[in-house]
């Protein structure tokens, strides 16, 4: 065995206790907390200067991806 092997092994050891709910749990604290910041960011950082639609702000496409995302990882 080559030392990467050894230092594989000694990473699954450690990461094999920690229960899966954990880690389901950190990941989707991750996208609720970038879903916070994405909707406290200024209207000005998040569209054009010359827009005129409401669907030309970012904030709300980058909102809807991050509740599907939130809602898809919530169920499976």
């Amino acid at each position: 065995m080559t030392p990467l092997h050894h230092i594989g092994n000694f990473i699954r050891e450690l990461m094999v206790p920690i229960p899966l709910w954990c880690v389901r749990g950190l990941f989707l604290g991750t996208l609720i907390a970038v879903l916070i910041w994405v909707l406290k960011l200024p209207r000005e950082t998040t569209t054009p200067e010359n827009a005129t639609h409401w669907y030309q702000n970012l904030k709300i496409w980058a909102c809807l991806a991050l509740a599907i995302q939130i809602a898809i990882y919530s169920v499976f």
